[in-house]
């Protein structure tokens, strides 16, 4: 299993940790670099010097929501590469098809128990791990 570098983008802490303690659970060597929000994100982004392998975006934020931030990823010609995973706990079906139109790589629901979530972050991480990612 290949190290990722994660960039989490939520702006509820208690999301945050519970990422960082699923991980810590499951043992996996990934980082995640955090950013509060999707202007927080972009400004990380930007620098181009450490981008990740793989983003998990939350759509319900302050500043820039994530169909925002997403519509303005998907137009920079390097970062558009990165696949981003939506985790949310909306399942309103216009926000998944706008999200698919962008051009996303897998919307995934939150579930409310701690076990159902730490199986869900263990099969995503597990299968972006074995994939094949566009070295940018």
């Amino acid at each position: 299993m290949r190290c990722l570098n994660i960039l989490l983008i939520e702006d509820d802490m208690i999301e945050v940790m519970k990422l960082n303690r699923t991980i810590s659970k499951l043992e996996l060597p990934h980082k995640i670099i955090e950013a509060n929000n999707g202007e927080e994100a972009l400004q990380f982004l930007q620098k181009k010097d450490e981008l990740p392998d793989i983003i998990l975006l939350d759509l319900n934020m302050p500043k820039l929501n994530g169909i925002e931030f997403l519509s303005i990823l998907k137009k920079d010609e390097i970062l558009r590469y990165i696949p981003t995973i939506i985790l949310t706990t909306s399942n309103n079906q216009r926000d998944l098809l706008e999200c698919y139109k962008i051009g996303i790589a897998g919307y995934v629901l939150k579930p409310l128990k701690y076990e159902d979530y730490v199986k869900k972050i263990q099969s995503l991480l597990a299968y972006w791990s074995i994939n094949e990612l566009k070295q940018i």
